[in-house]
This record gives structure tokens, C-alpha cells and sequence, in this order.
């Protein structure tokens, strides 16, 4: 995932060619219904499923609610996909999800939650957070995708590869930098030359704030175009997978475990207070009208019948 035009999709083509010349099987998962094309071969596409447009059409949506909509559609057939998954998982060693190119859409909508749990839950899950390294050399632009990345990582509680693309253009070694060490950064913002005020002084303060964060992030620069880095960026996976593994999933199935406990917790106390009213009407009616046992009848008042005329013929006999 990652913003606009960041060259995720270009990414995953890449992904593709190398791990197809490694002879790696793969899978791949395309979950932007609006993308008129793909350039690599999608194992599962999301616009096989939903009609982005007849969605817009439909519900009278503008482009990102569309998307939105979309995904919501799909994600409720998601369970479908994570039974081909399971199939094939044996046989696989990666799948890759393609995003859409709006962010926010994905990441902070009820499906991309109920997505990402999915997979994560079923599988090793990571996150690959693809940076425009050339956008990024202004210190605000920079500042805003590592808030981004940050909140993603506390969001979805996955292990993260930042990954900064397009490092044909620019090197990813000023970022690297601006990470590591505070006052590079600082001198960053300094020769922005713009007196941005207030906007400065909360850069400079958010910068300190991430410290803690830049200090367990995999970052890793990159060419989608070339495929200069790649061989870095699979050793920054498979470090992350076990990660994963060792670190995530128990906090995860911990996490699923107490909501389950919850769930239950609640469903009791609407039993219980469910069979509360049943007793109160009970000692409220009169006759018949309190609990009893549940049986099968002899067929209402037409088995009555029947069963009078059987008396009424031994009588005449």
C-alpha cells in the first residue's frame, strides 16, 4: 500500500518478473476495482467481481466512495478467496496484494480491516508501505508519509517494510538519514528556505515524536523501473515474516481470543436476561401461560377430531 503514484503497482510487476525468473511460485490479488489494467497476471481480481462503474452508477457515488463501496461488496465474499488461498497456500511461497491507489480508502474503511484480519489470521501477513522517493525529499512531504506509515503499522498491528520506489531517480539515503539522525533532518528543514511558522515548529516536534518509531522500522530503497534492490527487499520480508510469527500472531490470536470471550460474555447476559422476562411473564399469565416443555403435538384442533371420532367409534362398538 501507499499513496497515489508511488509506483505500487509497478512494484508488484516487478515482484513478479523476478520471483518468475527464481522459479518462486506466487500469487497475486488485485483489490483496485477502478485500475483499467494491470501489467501482471492477477490471480484473483476484485473487477471480475464488482462493476466499479455500475457502482458509481448505481448508487449515485463519486470515484472514492465507488472504490469504497466496492471493496465493501467484495469484502463480503472474501471468505470465498480465503478458501482459494488455503487451497493453494501449499504450493505457494508468496501472495501478493495489490491496493488501491487511494489510501485512505483501503486502510482506514471497515472492508480493508476486515481484509487484512482475514489474511492475517490465515497466513504470515506484512505490510509493504511503497514511498515516491522523489516527492519525498521535501522534509513535509517526508514527514507526512512517515505519519502515514506510522498510523498504518499501530492500525493493523503488522510488521512493516518501509519501501522507498523509484530510487533511479533520487537515492533513498537523504531519508535514511533524516531517520537516523535528528539534526540532519533538522538541517533539512532549514534548507527548505521557507518560513513556514507554526508548521515548522510541528514538524520539528513530530520528528522527535517518531524517534522511537524510525528505530523498528525495515526500510529499504528500491527500483520498480530497474529492479535495484529487490534482492535487499525479499531478505526485508522474509525478516518481517518471522517476525510475524514470533512476535504478532499471538498478540493477534490474543486479541481474537478476548473478543470471542466478550462476544460470549454478551450473548450470556442477553440469555439470561431474555430468560429473566420469559419467568416474569410466566408468574404474570394465568393457565398455560408460563414456561413449559416444548412438544410435538397430534396436529391442533384437527387432531383433537381425530382422535374424538376413534373414541366415539369404540363406543359403538
Amino acid at each position: 500500500m501507499g499513496m497515489a503514484g508511488s509506483g505500487k503497482t509497478t512494484l508488484v510487476q516487478r515482484l513478479n518478473l523476478e520471483l518468475n525468473n527464481q522459479g518462486t511460485k506466487s500469487y497475486y490479488v488485485n483489490l483496485d476495482p477502478a485500475v483499467k489494467s494491470v501489467p501482471f497476471a492477477a490471480n484473483i481480481d476484485i473487477r471480475d467481481t464488482v462493476n466499479y462503474k455500475e457502482v458509481m452508477k448505481q448508487y449515485e457515488l463519486g470515484p472514492n466512495g465507488a472504490i469504497m463501496t466496492s471493496l465493501n461488496l467484495f469484502a463480503t465474499r472474501f471468505d470465498q478467496v480465503l478458501s482459494i488461498l488455503e487451497k493453494r497456500a501449499p504450493d505457494l511461497e508468496y501472495v501478493l496484494v495489490d491496493t488501491p491507489g487511494q489510501i485512505e480508502v483501503f486502510t482506514w474503511s471497515a472492508s480493508g480491516a476486515i481484509i487484512t484480519e482475514a489474511l492475517a489470521t490465515s497466513f504470515p501477513t506484512l505490510l509493504v508501505y511503497v514511498v515516491d522517493t522523489p516527492r519525498t525529499s521535501s522534509p513535509t512531504t517526508f514527514m507526512s508519509n512517515m505519519l502515514y506509515a506510522c498510523s498504518i503499522l499501530y492500525k493493523t498491528r503488522l510488521p512493516i517494510v518501509l519501501t522507498f520506489n523509484k530510487t533511479d531517480i533520487l537515492s533513498h539515503t537523504f531519508a535514511v538519514d533524516w531517520m537516523e539522525d535528528f539534526e540532519k533532518f533538522q538541517e533539512g528543514l532549514d534548507r527548505q528556505g521557507e518560513d513556514m511558522g507554526y508548521m515548522s515548529t510541528l514538524i520539528r516536534s513530530m520528528s522527535l515524536v517518531l524517534d522511537e518509531f524510525y528505530k523498528t522500522l525495515r526500510k529499504v530503497g528500491v527500483s520498480a523501473a530497474s529492479g535495484d534492490g529487490i534482492d535487499v527487499f525479499f531478505r526485508a520480508v522474509d525478516e518481517a515474516a518471522e517476525e510475524f510469527a514470533r512476535d504478532y500472531l499471538p498478540d493477534m490470536l490474543a486479541r481474537k481470543a478476548e473478543r470471542v470471550r466478550e462476544e460470549d460474555g454478551r450473548r450470556g447476559k442477553e440469555m439470561a436476561r431474555l430468560m429473566k422476562d420469559l419467568r416474569m411473564e410466566g408468574e404474570r399469565g394465568e393457565g398455560g401461560g408460563g414456561e413449559g416443555e416444548v412438544r410435538e403435538g397430534e396436529g391442533g384442533e384437527e387432531g383433537k377430531g381425530k382422535k374424538k371420532r376413534k373414541d366415539e367409534g369404540k363406543e359403538e362398538k
